[in-house]
């Protein structure tokens, strides 16, 4: 428990930042993405989640810079990037309900609550969750690109009446698949260093003792 504590209290160190503001911002976004989508202006709620995504480049950016880096930095954009990933996944799943590929689209949401888990479970030790690799990176990339594009043009798009042009089902079907690819590959990637926290937690004397 002391080094759960101390996990926390170092987390906290240096968190006032522009990069921790954005990230908080994007996570304040996230239900009004929601709200709006399933309200029925589909075309704010893409905005919005646009601008998100691209809040997700900038705040990194600017955290290496301006040395602005921080460890609740480094949790809390991931843990933003998982919450806008099952908002987006959640209202396709509403919108393709009477299709099968919503079971795919429910991987997703698997995907990021064994993360959260995981992640959970390396804190409660006094861990900290690794950063993301970079088949992490690619696969946030690749969901932010396929999704935003199936809200896009895909079934009720936010565009579709504005263009005259839906996705065919075989082409949504095509870039959720290459996503859900690039996603298990990056859960995967995440294994091994997981498993070694834990091994080396384990094996590490314990001081209280």
């Amino acid at each position: 428990m002391d080094d759960f504590k101390k996990n926390i209290s170092e987390l906290f160190e240096g968190w006032n930042t522009i990069p921790n503001w954005l990230s908080f911002i994007r996570i304040a976004l996230i239900p009004v993405f929601v709200v709006l989508f399933l309200k029925g202006y589909v075309l704010v709620a893409v905005i919005i989640m646009i601008c998100t995504a691209f809040t997700d480049l900038f705040d990194g950016k600017i955290a290496r810079k301006f040395n602005q880096v921080s460890n609740l930095g480094k949790l809390l954009d991931p843990i933003a990037d998982k919450l806008s990933q099952m908002a987006i996944v959640i209202v396709l799943i509403v919108t393709y309900w009477d299709n099968a590929i919503r079971y795919l689209f429910m991987f997703f949401i698997a995907k990021e609550l064994i993360m959260i888990l995981g992640g959970a479970l390396l804190l409660s030790k006094g861990l900290r969750p690794t950063a993301a690799e970079i088949w992490g990176k690619v696969a946030t990339n690749v969901f932010y690109i396929a999704m935003i594009f199936i809200l896009a043009f895909g079934k009720d798009g936010a565009l579709c009446d504005i263009t005259g042009f839906t996705l065919p089902n075989v082409v949504t079907w095509i870039l959720v698949t290459i996503s859900a690819i690039c996603t298990l590959i990056s859960l995967l990637g995440y294994a091994p260093g997981f498993i070694r926290q834990l091994k080396e937690n384990k094996n590490q004397p314990n001081s209280d003792k």
